[in-house]
């Protein structure tokens, strides 16, 4: 099994090489993109299987160097849930992508360009998941960071280059920080291999690991779009095109929430982070849902409530509990896959309704009525209505929190339900006007509901459309791009069907970040080097 972990890195970049090779064979490029992800996906599936069943991490010393010398690879139950649920987004937008293309014969998203960059994403995506040394981990970030640098881009229009601008001034400030934080880490404890840090941190006095744990939050809050720190995400996702918009709101945040689980469990399990991270993880659920509030337009409307529900997912981590992290575990895989699921449904509805603003949609229910289910589905369930997963996953995020009482947690209780039915007020004020409300009553509609919402600065002027899509398809859609979004939503149905053996399955993940001694061990089953008088194996000692 040790073989498949390398692979998880090395399929999509030699997919990235050869697709750059076969620019000029689309059909080709296409093929071994979806092949390379496939292959991805089947492996990860099997490693989560194995490490399920055996309950010990898959460790890989690259190169055959052992740790901390040599890069190591480690793949353990939060791990692998990671890489699933990622490859088979990736995989699900990626048959979008090819869909979108072939409808608009790849005027938006060149496939000589989108295809290796796609894939290069992914392998940074991959490797910041089973990265086993901060470095690496750095690594797999500025990976994916630079693929989506063109992703955003994609075009060249002027909005798009703004957006992209922003977005590439915020991730070098981000990527600045974590690695500043990685030097300072560094320079304390003379590693960068987690499972050795895990032991050496808390050797540290307490406000040296207070340092250097704020360090690292500050560089993944950003990644993460955690409040105050959210502020570039709502103008930089929407711009891009529907797939690419779909990838960044489903995974790229959630690497941030990763890392932020990943380090506090395994180094700074003796920071005391609670009350600072309630407060930031309150404010992010309620300014988030509030900036959801004030939107006219759809995709920047999805674009704050993704920042809203970062902070369910960071009151988890403050609770610190196994249950709560089991939770948050399984909310991530929910969030992951119904954000990804419903930024697709509104590549439809822009299709069918040719604009993605409110004001301008009407009659969408009588001119596509499966678009209008797939969309009322993923409302539902985001919205956290029973018994979709959204729910199952705030009410195991409120058991916990009430396990773990303090007025603070009741306070995050009550703004988590009150960001729950908000929510679900922002998407079914987006149903009742773009498709309840009939096409013939938009022109001339006057509310005072809808003058105070602020329409995207970049939307594109458009007018309703009542025009029904011809027998089998989406008007201006192709059948894979209605599929690829079909089978998403499915799947996010999946986390309700089988909530059970999957809320198991994030309880195992949860009990093995709760015991860091089983990663440390499985990394060095010989001992941790540099304890009890031995030789520190690492550049900078034992400090």
């Amino acid at each position: 099994m040790n073989a498949l972990v390398p692979l998880l890195v090395i399929v999509p970049l030699v997919g990235a090489a050869i697709t750059l090779i076969l620019g000029r064979y689309p059909r080709l490029q296409i093929a071994i993109s979806v092949s390379a992800l496939t292959l991805v996906t089947v492996c990860a599936a099997v490693l989560l299987a194995v490490v399920d069943q055996t309950s010990e991490p898959i460790v890989v010393k690259v190169g055959g160097w052992e740790p901390p010398f040599g890069i190591v690879l480690v793949v353990d139950r939060l791990s692998a849930i990671m890489v699933v649920v990622s490859a088979l987004m990736l995989l699900g937008v990626l048959i979008f992508a090819v869909g979108q293309g072939i409808a608009d014969r790849d005027r938006d998203t060149p496939v000589s360009i989108f295809h290796p960059t796609y894939l290069i994403l992914a392998a940074g995506l991959f490797d910041a998941f089973i990265a086993g040394d901060l470095f690496n981990m750095y690594v797999g970030f500025e990976m994916l960071l630079a693929a989506s640098y063109v992703l955003l881009t994609l075009g060249g229009t002027g909005s798009r280059i703004r957006a992209g601008t922003t977005y590439v001034v915020v991730s070098l400030v981000s990527s600045l920080l974590f690695l500043g934080a990685i030097a300072l880490i560094y320079g304390a404890t003379g590693t960068v291999t987690m499972a050795l840090l895990s032991d050496r941190i808390r050797e540290l006095p307490l406000d040296v690991q207070v340092i250097l744990c704020a360090a690292l939050l500050i560089g993944f809050a950003v990644k993460a779009a955690v409040f105050p720190l959210s502020f570039w995400l709502p103008d930089s996702y929407p711009t891009a095109p529907a797939p690419v918009t779909a990838v960044f709101a489903g995974l790229l945040t959630k690497v941030g929430v990763y890392a932020i689980i990943r380090t506090d469990k395994l180094l700074f399990f003796d920071v005391p982070l609670l009350i600072p991270l309630l407060i930031v993880g309150g404010l992010t659920m309620l300014i988030g849902i509030l900036g959801a509030l004030a939107q006219a337009d759809v995709k920047r409307l999805l674009s704050f409530t993704l920042v809203s529900h970062i902070g369910y997912m960071i009151f988890g981590v403050a609770i610190g509990t196994e249950l709560a992290t089991g939770a948050t575990i399984y909310y991530i895989v929910h969030h992951i896959m119904v954000q990804t699921a419903l930024f697709l449904v509104v590549g439809l509805i822009e299709r069918v309704g040719h604009s993605t603003s409110i004001t301008k949609l009407g009659g969408l229910l009588k001119a596509s009525p499966f678009v209008a289910i797939l969309f009322f589905i993923g409302a539902l369930n985001l919205g956290g209505i029973p018994p979709f997963s959204g729910f199952l996953g705030k009410i195991g995020l409120f058991e916990a929190g009430a396990a773990a009482p303090g007025p603070l947690v009741y306070v995050m209780i009550g703004a988590g339900a009150v960001t729950s039915l908000l929510t679900l007020y922002a998407l079914m004020r987006v149903w009742n006007m773009a498709f309840w409300r009939p096409a013939k009553d938009v022109e001339g509609y006057q509310s005072r509901l809808l003058t105070s919402l602020q329409e995207s600065p970049d939307a594109v002027v458009g007018t309703a459309t009542g025009v029904r899509a011809a027998k089998g398809t989406v008007l201006g859609s192709s059948k894979l791009m209605v599929a690829a979004t079909t089978g998403l939503v499915a799947l996010t149905l999946c986390l309700t069907v089988f909530a059970g053996p999957l809320f198991d399955l994030a309880q195992r993940a949860a009990g093995n970040v709760a015991t860091p001694e089983n990663y440390v061990d499985s990394v060095f089953p010989d001992g941790v080097p540099g304890s009890n008088g031995t030789d520190s194996g690492s550049p900078g000692g034992n400090p």
